[in-house]
């Protein structure tokens, strides 16, 4: 038999190190740059990446901007001036619900529709700020809490005049309930609300007044490289202009000039709608709301009648008994006059400085009429307190209807000072951010182009 015999099979060669295509590219990348034509077209590639990256970052940031604005304009604003309006609604409510019953079994119809429409404003706004909430927020909250308190704060005030009609004491006993559910519970829920909506505008008016600083180092930047592109490529070839980059240049510069100035411009009539516009309304709405407070305070005065009363330390000496809602009114009177005092200040115009001016008068007359309503109550005189307060004539329910009245016409000037302003505000950034994206297209095609026209002279 044969002998049998192993072969070694022959080694395997090692294969070769193969480089990965990132590392090729980069060889290929670094070899061209050692041309002229590979030095064109990245200088073309980056000239045409900033450009791009300038009109991008510019659209981005003025769209937030725009957005932000518009906010302002269409919804926080509004949305903040209806919860003002809520507030408003439910104190002037409670305001006329004292005065009705003050009236007795008389009750006016004038007084009994004020009421009724204050009380439907106060739902329809709460309604309407419901949609408007974002849910489980603090403002939804308020808003919950205000319907569910709504009803209940009717029911009580019905109770009052009923039992007030037949002419039972314990009509006042009801009514002052009511009254403490108003001032305990559902003012300070619209307050809340108030505050929260106020919160919601500052934050959109921080959202649309930075300067766009990003968009504009790039778009220096992308000015710069243009510049310096077009400087080299005349140190070359000896020609001045190179039209492809010289319309890049261009469409750079009308967009740089357009988010500065049109952001100047924005920016300055939404700062002039925050500071003679929101101040104002926000300042105004304070005073009115005082003024409705103190008038609820001095109705219940004559209801409660001395029932109830608090200790108060007087400049710092012993504490002193006094009646709670007149010292109540008291203070509210201070506020509303702190409050007339910063809105004249903040007018910017004779039409905005004429109705506070009034109010001012107003309410000092209305001091003088309550001071003598109140002696007449100290010394007994029940009735003649009485007509001091809600009768026809030289009674302080003019003054306060006068206040009213006049706080009302000055909110009515400034909400048109505020729409002007944040309206011209948000029309300075109209098309900016389309026209933007359009531009850098148009910039970043003649980039290329005008580096191409270059290219071609190596074919």
């Amino acid at each position: 038999m044969g002998e049998v015999r192993n072969v070694a099979e022959p080694a395997t060669a090692a294969p070769p190190n193969r480089r990965t295509a990132f590392a090729e590219g980069v060889d290929k990348a670094r070899a061209a740059a050692t041309t002229e034509p590979g030095r064109l077209r990245i200088i073309g590639a980056v000239l045409a990446l900033l450009v791009v990256a300038f009109g991008a970052v510019t659209a981005w940031q003025t769209a937030d901007r725009a957005a932000a604005a518009d906010d302002v304009l269409h919804k926080s604003q509004p949305l903040s001036a209806a919860a003002a309006e809520i507030y408003r609604s439910l104190a002037d409510a409670n305001t006329a619900a004292s005065s009705g019953f003050l009236a007795g079994g008389q009750e006016t119809p004038t007084s009994r529709k004020q009421y009724e429409e204050d009380i439907d404003k106060a739902a329809a706004e709460l309604v309407r700020a419901a949609n408007s909430s974002d849910p489980d927020s603090p403002s939804a909250d308020a808003i919950t809490k205000l319907n569910t308190l709504l009803p209940e704060y009717k029911g009580l005030v019905e109770r009052a005049r009923t039992y007030n009609r037949q002419g039972f004491p314990v009509g006042g006993a009801y009514l002052r309930y009511a009254n403490q559910k108003m001032q305990d519970e559902m003012l300070p829920a619209a307050q809340q609300l108030y505050t929260k909506e106020n919160q919601r505008l500052e934050d959109d008016y921080a959202d649309a007044t930075p300067y766009p600083w990003a968009a504009i180092a790039l778009g220096v930047l992308a000015l710069a490289a243009l510049a310096w592109a077009q400087h080299r490529n005349y140190r070359r070839t000896n020609r001045v202009l190179n039209h492809g980059l010289v319309s890049a240049t261009a469409a750079a510069t009308v967009v740089l000039l357009w988010l500065v100035v049109g952001h100047s411009v924005a920016r300055a009539a939404l700062n002039d709608s925050y500071d003679h516009g929101v101040r104002s309304l926000n300042v105004l709405h304070d005073a009115r709301i005082a003024s409705l407070k103190a008038r609820g305070n001095e109705n219940l005065t004559l209801v409660a009648r001395g029932a109830e009363t608090e200790k108060i330390a007087v400049d710092g000496g012993e504490p002193k008994t006094v009646d709670k809602y007149d010292n109540d009114f008291t203070t509210e009177m201070k506020d509303l006059a702190t409050g007339l005092t910063q809105a004249a200040k903040l007018a910017d115009d004779q039409a905005g400085e004429k109705p506070v001016t009034s109010a001012e008068g107003n309410m000092a007359v209305w001091n003088q009429r309550h001071l003598a309503a109140r002696e007449q109550d100290d010394n007994g005189n029940y009735e003649q307190a009485l007509a001091l307060v809600i009768g026809d004539k030289g009674a302080t329910a003019e003054c306060f209807d006068s206040v009213d009245k006049n706080l009302a016409t000055a909110l009515k000037h400034e909400q048109k000072e505020f729409q002007a302003a944040a309206g011209d505000g948000l029309g300075a950034m109209t098309g900016l951010t389309a026209g933007a994206a359009v531009l850098a297209v148009l910039g970043a095609a003649g980039a290329v182009l005008g580096i191409g026209r270059r290219l071609s002279e190596y074919r």
